[in-house]
């Protein structure tokens, strides 16, 4: 989900109480799966270019990681700028953003791939690849929606985007 189609985050929480800060864990999630989206196009096809290219499992994590971090920023920074940002502005608004989020999906989702025996060695056409890679981004989401939360209930991680969608 891009950012631009979640304007109006204010109305979300009309009438209906908010813990910690004012975020609530549906603001949260919605962030959180904003960052998955980017996160998960990255670690997917690094993972699969990597296993695929036969690539030793800390190159494979490498690419992974880096392709993450530049489709979890190139979503953001294409949500605000539609918002009419300038690019400079719209990579310190996403830098700003998602660092943390991604970063701690990043940990959790190698994480994974890499302590489950034999999963990042299965190759693209094992289950065992596949259901790793799932479960390690779906765990990746659970433990980063509290981060996002906390982040955002103090005016950082994805609170600096809504900023722009007005």
């Amino acid at each position: 989900m891009e950012h631009s189609a979640h304007t109006g985050h204010e109305q979300h929480h009309a009438g209906r109480p908010h813990a910690h800060g004012g975020t609530s864990w549906r603001t949260a999630a919605q962030a959180t799966l904003h960052c998955l989206t980017g996160c998960a196009i990255g670690e997917v096809l690094g993972q699969v270019i990597g296993v695929g290219l036969g690539l030793h499992n800390g190159a494979t994590v490498a690419l992974s990681v880096a392709l993450a971090f530049v489709f979890g920023y190139a979503l953001t920074m294409r949500g605000v700028l539609r918002a009419g940002l300038p690019f400079r502005d719209a990579l310190k608004v996403a830098l700003a953003a998602d660092t943390v989020s991604i970063l701690v999906m990043e940990l959790i989702d190698n994480g994974v791939m890499v302590a489950v025996p034999g999963a990042m060695d299965a190759g693209l056409g094992r289950p065992l690849f596949w259901v790793s890679l799932a479960g390690s981004l779906a765990l990746a989401f659970v433990v980063t929606v509290p981060v996002n939360r906390w982040l955002i209930g103090r005016g950082r991680g994805h609170a600096v985007v809504h900023a722009h969608h007005h």
